[in-house]
């Protein structure tokens, strides 16, 4: 049986985008993985920002 390959799958930082714009301090980030197979283009979610406590699209950054 041959063994999978983990390359497919990278460890990404997702980055609020609202706030930069905002002024308020601090940095809202997540990390999580995907496939970078199924998803070559870079990923955005909707995710929850404590520093605005509301939800905010984060982007994946480099």
């Amino acid at each position: 049986m041959a063994k999978k390959s983990k390359d497919q799958r990278v460890q990404i930082i997702l980055e609020c985008t609202e706030q930069k714009n905002s002024g308020v301090p601090g940095i809202s980030r997540y990390i999580t993985k995907k496939n970078k197979k199924n998803t070559p283009e870079r990923l955005e979610l909707k995710k929850y920002n404590p520093y605005l406590k509301k939800v905010t699209v984060h982007k994946e950054i480099k």
